[in-house]
Parts: structure tokens; sequence; C-alpha cells
């Protein structure tokens, strides 16, 4: 399975970690002010401060198996090294899935990106886009697939947030009905082999990814599927492999092999975060 959480979040502070409980100080860029100018006229200064958002690297998973000693000998393949490569990709499978139920559902069941980028109202100018609300999700069809899509980018020009690094993840249901949609233009996304890595293309403003990750949960008689989009600029990540070891076991004839990844998220930008919560 493709995993992407590194391709939607930002780690520009993961060289600062090195154990389970570090904090991480994320650096705020503030929002200055632009003012009318006449020629002559006194400059006036803003002195911007950077308000500090603490990170607390507060997850952490780990793998280990053993190999016992004859069925190395016997096996063909180097046992050690497919089962710690298989490890990983667990790994990252699970840290994806974690990652986006955090930035959709949160720790309390409650979105934490902005309220005016989510539910039956969204829009921070507007308040004109029903992107769906617990009881009623929207629902998606082969024939509005493209109209929710574009909708969800304009929820964010409303935030006046940059199109640059935007990203949307999709169910695999709703990918299949992307394709199957009008798309009068096939450069609408792209000229890549889709579905590779997990990415579909760029519609819109946002690169599309597509995930069987998301969260998702029963409402009434319909399943709801939590649907992040936004940059990268919206949540910051940060993670270590903090140990891997091989060692002899003790109780049997066998080596032990272990690894532990430490890691930690924030949403520290939440107007460049939003969600569409659908159906099929």
């Amino acid at each position: 399975m493709a995993t992407f959480w590194r391709d939607i979040t930002n780690s520009e502070y993961e060289g600062s970690i090195k154990n389970q409980g570090d904090t991480v100080i994320i650096r705020t860029v503030p929002t200055l002010t632009i003012n009318d100018y006449q020629k002559g006229q006194k400059l006036s200064y803003e002195r911007p401060e950077s308000t500090p958002v603490e990170m607390i690297i507060d997850r952490g998973k780990y793998w280990a198996f053993t190999v016992d000693d004859i069925d190395a000998y016997q096996s063909d393949m180097k046992l050690m090294n497919a089962f710690s490569q298989d490890a990983g990709e667990q790994l990252k499978i699970t840290v994806d899935a974690d990652v986006l139920q955090g930035i959709t559902y949160g720790t309390a069941g409650t979105f934490p990106g902005s309220s005016y980028n989510a539910g039956a109202t969204a829009g921070y100018e507007s308040s004109s886009f029903n992107l769906g609300a617990s009881g009623s999700p929207a629902q998606i069809t082969k024939a509005n697939v493209l109209e929710y899509i574009i909708d969800c980018g304009t929820v964010l020009d409303e935030q006046n947030i940059p199109s640059t690094g935007r990203w949307m993840v999709i169910p695999s249901w709703m990918s299949n009905l992307l394709i199957k949609s009008d798309l009068k233009d096939a450069s609408m996304i792209g000229g890549e082999s889709t579905l590779r890595n997990g990415r579909i293309g760029v519609i819109d403003t946002f690169t599309l990814y597509k995930s069987n990750n998301l969260y998702s949960a029963t409402d009434g008689s319909f399943t709801g599927y939590y649907i992040p989009f936004g940059t990268n600029t919206a949540t910051s990540f940060a993670a270590q492999i903090t140990k891997t070891e091989s060692l002899r076991a003790e109780s049997t004839f066998g080596d032990l092999i272990r690894g532990l990844m430490v890691y930690g998220y924030k949403v520290v930008k939440p107007e460049a975060l939003g969600l569409l919560y659908a159906r099929k």
C-alpha cells in the first residue's frame, strides 16, 4: 500500500528529536500588515513576533520478531532482511493511518482544522459550501465528484491559502468515481501513470492521493468517510527511528530483531486544513 504522510505534512523540525517525550518548538510566521503608501510619507514599522508552538513527540511504534537458527539455515532467502523490510512497510502504513485520523477526527472526535473549512456551511466569506456534517454526509457520485473537489479548493481560497502544496486524500471508491466522471481533459489528472505511489494526479489546485487508511465511521445507515484536504504547511510532523537492534535470544537458538520509531505531529495552521465528510 502506498503511504504519503510525508507528502501532506512538513518535517522541517525532524532533526531536533531523539527520544519519545521530546518537545519540539515550532516557530510560527505572523501575518504582516500591508499599508497604503504615498510619496514622501513616513513609514510605520511593525515588530512581528513569532509565537512558539510546542509539539510533543508522544507516539511510538515498535516491531520485534525472532528468527530461529534452523529456519535461517534451511531458508534460501535472507529471512532477517526480508522480515525487517516488511516490518518497515507495515510501520509506514500504521503511522499513515494514525496521521490521517489525527488530522480529520482528532483525539476527541473534533476536527483540528478551521471550522470555516468543514461542515454544511463551509466558507470563510460565503458560508455556502456543504462539505457534509454528522448525520448528513455529502453523497459523492461520478456526476458531482469534480464539483466537490473544486468547492474544497474554493474553501481554501476564501481563507487566502496559497495554491502551492495543496493536497487531498480520497478513498478508493471516490477515486473510482473520479476516473469514471466526465473528465473532458485528460490533463486534469496529469500525464503520469495514475495510482502510482498513491498519487492520482492534479485536479484544480490539488494533488490527489488515494488511500485505504482514511478514518470512517457508521453514520445511520451509511458509512461516513473523513476526507482531508489542505496544504503541507497545516501540519508539522517529526519522526525518528531511535532503535534497531539484533541480539541473540536467551531461551532459544535464534536471533531477536527489534526496532523502535518515535514520532509526533500537530496541526499548526488550522486555516490551511479542511475536511470533506462524505459517503458513497
